[in-house]
């Protein structure tokens, strides 16, 4: 079975190609790819070559690890019938062609993907381009629901990811957070919170403190923001060392979280929330192309400031 793909072959090096896949077993089932959507996170750091040593990464790749599509094969214990709609967390399905093994670390941005239906989870078929976005809503989720966590009351970044966390925050009832962006274009689209300049602000008794920017130098800036006891949640994702001053964390007696990447529990807590309405992913989507035009708009994706989230699109694609 063989399915285009984009191919990650070195930094900045990209180009759809055809691959082979592996064939399904009866676990598995075969999703055609409507949507898949470009991280401006992980898959940046592969774009640009950033990324520090990883288990299983290397060049070529296929990236990505947000897609939607239709079930078009189902092995009869994959617990998945064709033509359901379902969101999967990338896919480690393809053979390896004269160049070499083809990773699929990530694996979602392809047109077929092969992959075990337990790891797939179901959507409505309304759901469209957003359901590319359940991995980002899932992921703060899980930074929300950690162990002995705080609801935040300070967001440092408006970006998807912050948005989400934004968002989820509100959902529960708890008091809206303040949310700081450097990016004056980039705050707007607040739904019942408050998107601020940080230089505006003076505050420095926030209880809970997550970043969603991934800048691995604020952490002496956010330390002097919290309250005594308080908790910093680091929810990005950092490539360089991170350090701090002693004395002023100690002072504080401060807390330090990591927020890993999501669990099963969390992609479900997440879908439940968006089908119930309590949590909206409008807006988060600004920019959409054609997968042909794949190169192009990865090259958007982390360059264009205004480009929040971009989806390829692969429903058109022959």
């Amino acid at each position: 079975m063989q399915s285009t793909a984009v191919i990650l072959s070195g930094p900045k090096d990209i180009a759809l190609r055809d691959v082979g896949l592996i064939a399904p077993q009866a676990a598995d089932v075969v999703v055609k790819v409507e949507f898949s959507g470009i991280s401006t996170g992980t898959e940046k750091l592969f774009w640009s070559g950033t990324m520090p040593p990883f288990p299983g990464m290397g060049y070529p790749l296929v990236p990505g690890y947000e897609a939607a599509g239709e079930v078009v094969e189902a092995g009869s214990d994959s617990g998945l019938r064709v033509g359901d709609t379902v969101f999967v967390p990338g896919a480690n399905c393809y053979q390896p062609d004269d160049t070499g093994p083809v990773r699929g670390l990530f694996g979602a941005a392809s047109q077929y993907l092969v992959t075990a239906g337990a790891r797939t989870a179901r959507l409505d078929s309304g759901w469209g381009a957003q359901g590319a976005l359940l991995a980002l809503a899932a992921t703060a989720r899980h930074a929300i629901a950690g162990f002995q966590s705080d609801l935040p009351d300070l967001i440092v970044g408006h970006g998807v990811l912050g948005r989400l966390l934004a968002r989820l925050t509100v959902a529960a009832g708890a008091k809206p957070p303040t949310v700081w962006e450097t990016n004056p274009a980039r705050r707007t689209g607040a739904m019942g919170y408050e998107v601020i300049d940080p230089e505006s602000d003076t505050r420095r008794d926030y209880r809970a403190i997550y970043d969603a920017s991934g800048a691995p130098d604020l952490l002496n800036t956010l330390i002097g923001r919290i309250a005594k006891g308080g908790e910093l949640v680091l929810a990005g994702f950092y490539t360089a060392p991170l350090s701090f001053a002693f004395p002023p964390a100690f002072m504080k007696e401060a807390r330090i979280r990591i927020a890993a990447e999501w669990a099963a529990d969390d992609l479900v807590a997440a879908r439940e929330l968006i089908a119930s309405g309590a949590l909206s992913l409008d807006g988060l989507i600004t920019h959409q192309r054609p997968a042909s035009a794949a190169p192009a708009a990865y090259e958007t994706a982390f360059s264009d400031a205004d480009c929040l989230k971009m989806i390829l699109n692969w429903s058109g694609h022959a």
